[in-house]
């Protein structure tokens, strides 16, 4: 390892302590301070992005970018990406607050996980039906199989002619490994507690009653997928199937195909939303910048420009057990 990636590392390791030591002491001494100090009683702040005429209230618009994947929150390498329980409290915050008169979500992904894709969908149709707060979708370059899962009991969807959607479907991967293991020379010994302990191994051949069990949870987890869809849509099942075989859609035939309500970008939603609820401030949340966020893009600027630590960040910050997906694969 070079001189400089040596001393990048100890800067970090210096950084790590420093912070612990840090948040120890502001613990104690701002226990009682101004809710404001808090983070957990104000953790939002607003930016406004486009200013309105009318006073008093907002439209939040809300981004979420990259894969649906809850890698968790926190840790040493956590410096970008999306983070899923982040989104959440957004999705809560903007319902909750009644100054807030309509959410925007601005989505640009291929999707991800089936949980992670339930949990915000249910935030989102929590926000309409006990908060009663419409929601509008911004569909980015991509908003595909997850991404329009959580889109599709939206109030309005827009998007642009290019935009790529769809993908609706489940998909499940696994790697099989045996033959490259057996060049090497190396053995595999597996112990046990039933048939079906090791379904899906890397090193060996699937069963046809592995892929058949598998199959049926693939089965289960689309019939979910059509069902929001047809709920969020107003389509019957059928219609969704038709259409929901895994292929993917421009935003110009998912306008055909009643995918999506209107053709236009960010500003045009805000507009529409506007022209529902009000000419007000469109705003983004930022959170706010305590010592573990401070902490946080210290590292990220440290790794910045070094492929090999950029690497490590990406390999300890994915999970990679299979798992259900709603995911576009290119």
């Amino acid at each position: 390892m070079s001189r400089k990636r040596w001393l990048a590392l100890i800067a970090v390791a210096m950084i790590f302590v420093v912070s612990v030591i840090v948040n120890l002491a502001t613990s104690n001494v701002f226990t009682n301070a101004n809710s404001l100090l808090d983070p957990t009683s104000n953790q939002w702040t607003q930016e406004i992005i486009d200013p309105g005429e009318e006073m008093g209230s907002s439209i939040v618009v809300l981004e979420l970018n990259g894969v649906i994947q809850d890698t968790g929150d926190g840790g040493l390498f956590q410096t970008t990406g999306y983070r899923h329980e982040m989104f959440l409290s957004q999705i809560e915050h903007a319902a909750k607050d009644p100054n807030v008169e309509g959410i925007i979500l601005r989505i640009n992904t291929p999707g991800g996980g089936v949980v992670e894709s339930a949990e915000i969908h249910e935030k989102i149709v929590k926000a309409q039906m006990e908060y009663d707060k419409p929601i509008y979708v911004s569909m980015g370059n991509t908003a595909a199989s997850g991404g329009y899962y959580i889109a599709a009991p939206a109030d309005k969807i827009v998007a642009t002619p290019q935009t790529i959607t769809g993908s609706i479907g489940v998909i499940m991967e696994s790697i099989n490994v045996a033959e490259l293991a057996e060049n090497y020379g190396v053995k595999i010994n597996t112990i046990k507690s039933g048939p079906y302990k090791d379904i899906m191994s890397t090193t060996r051949e699937m069963t046809e009653e592995e892929r058949a069990i598998l199959q049926s949870i693939i089965d289960e987890s689309y019939d979910e997928f059509v069902r929001i869809i047809a709920e969020g849509r107003n389509m019957t099942e059928e219609q969704v199937r038709s259409i929901g075989d895994g292929r993917i859609y421009t935003g110009k035939q998912a306008l055909e195909l009643d995918l999506i309500d209107e053709l236009g970008g960010l500003d045009d939603t805000i507009t529409m939303m506007r022209e529902l609820v009000g000419h007000y401030d469109a705003v983004k949340y930022e959170a706010h910048i305590g010592f573990p966020q401070f902490f946080s893009m210290s590292v990220q600027q440290l790794i910045k420009g070094d492929e090999q630590l950029a690497s490590l960040e990406r390999i300890l910050s994915t999970h990679r057990s299979p798992t259900l997906k709603y995911m576009f694969t290119d």
